[in-house]
């Protein structure tokens, strides 16, 4: 679900600004400049690509210890973004305009040239953000969905192709309402996984230096009393996973084939949870700042929403 909304919405907006311009080249007889704009839309998707592969592996291959600090800026930083890119839309849709004026400008000051940088930062920045979310995503629920992704692109360059060359009318303002509010669930998630990566950052870094101040201050090493981490105190634990052994009669628990615990569906590692968690941050045993960051997120977002669409 999040790589349909992801890419439909960031690949539409992307495939209005080129659908615009390739208008624009084509009613002034500028047919000569159309195989700068594709050229640079196939440039501005592989550099998109190859960012989207840059981003994921530095997350997964970050330095041991810092990576789930990593993460959790990384997750910070991704919220942020997509609740300006729901004010942002909501405001322009693709002002035609301005992308007329500025393509004109560009073809008549710098030729080829011109159009290509024109349509290859335009498309870029849709790239950018598209893999920032989509990395984001992929890193919440550790799960890909290509065809949400191809399906996404498709019908953006369809509806694209529909609205700017064929002169068709469609209202895309509702769409982008309704898409909108699952993505401020989807960054209220956000910053809810990126705290509770930053704590766990934390708590490591507080019980390795424990560890080092006893066996600093020991003499005896097989005297050192062994270091525990303290309990977590969650808001509340639900549908935890049960052994082999207390295998439960209930239709709600699967078995996991990896660890051979039985995993209830709604425990975020299971079917329906699993889903939640990608798309609402939804967690089955949060601590208590990760509960109230993600109130404190979800208010905030449906605050610029509703002044976004009201």
């Amino acid at each position: 679900m999040n790589e349909f909304i992801i890419t439909f919405r960031e690949s539409l907006e992307a495939a209005l600004i080129v659908g615009i311009i390739y208008a624009v080249l084509d009613k002034n007889n500028l047919h000569h400049l159309k195989k700068s704009l594709w050229t640079s839309v196939i440039a501005a998707i592989i550099a998109s690509g190859i960012l989207g592969i840059l981003l994921y592996n530095v997350l997964e291959n970050a330095p041991k210890g810092t990576q789930e600090l990593l993460e959790g800026v990384f997750m910070y930083i991704t919220a942020a973004l997509l609740f300006y890119v729901i004010f942002w839309m909501s405001k322009t849709l693709s002002n035609r305009d301005v992308i007329t004026n500025q393509t004109k400008d560009a073809a008549a000051k710098n030729g080829m040239w011109g159009i290509f940088f024109l349509v290859f930062f335009a498309i870029v920045r849709e790239g950018f953000e598209t893999a920032l979310f989509l990395v984001a995503s992929t890193s919440i629920d550790n799960n890909f969905s290509y065809g949400g992704f191809f399906i996404g692109i498709l019908i953006a360059v369809l509806i694209g192709y529909i609205i700017v060359i064929q002169g068709k009318k469609i209202q895309l303002r509702p769409f982008f309402k309704y898409t909108s509010l699952l993505l401020v669930f989807f960054a209220a998630g956000m910053v809810a996984y990126g705290t509770h990566e930053i704590h766990e950052y934390i708590e490591e870094r507080e019980h390795a230096e424990a560890e080092a101040v006893v066996e600093t201050t020991l003499t005896d090493a097989a005297a050192a009393p062994e270091v525990h981490a303290e309990e977590e105190e969650y808001v509340y634990n639900i549908f935890k996973p049960k052994s082999a052994e207390e295998k439960p009669e209930s239709v709600w628990y699967v078995e996991d084939k990896e660890s051979g615990d039985y995993i209830h569906l709604l425990n975020d590692k299971g079917l329906i949870g699993s889903f939640f968690k990608g798309l609402f941050g939804y967690n089955s045993n949060p601590i208590l700042i990760e509960v109230i960051l993600w109130f404190v997120a979800l208010f905030f977002g449906l605050f610029i929403w509703r002044k976004a669409y009201k």
